[in-house]
């Protein structure tokens, strides 16, 4: 019996062609859409039940990000001088 699984084993492999039993290499990542549109659900400031949808593309939301980002570093980079009662 065990002859017999032996020999099915060797036809079958011998049946696979070789380059089916190498992995393929992994497939890149499609590229998404910049103008799919992404809606998001944005809490009005100050309270705790309104809120506004908002609806843009996936790049216009990349540039809101960045914005966004540029102001919170320029406001970081920022000194005061201290002097007129400036608040910081």
């Amino acid at each position: 019996m065990k002859l017999v699984q032996l020999v099915t084993a060797l036809a079958v492999a011998a049946a696979v062609p070789s380059g089916a039993q190498t992995v393929d290499a992994p497939k890149p990542k499609p590229q998404r859409d910049p103008n799919r549109m992404i809606c998001e659900r944005i809490e009005e400031l100050g309270s705790r039940l309104a809120a506004r949808k908002v609806c843009m593309t996936a790049a216009q939301w990349a540039e809101q990000r960045r914005q966004d980002r540029d102001v919170v570093d320029r406001l970081q980079q920022s000194h005061c001088s201290g002097t007129g009662g400036e608040v910081c």
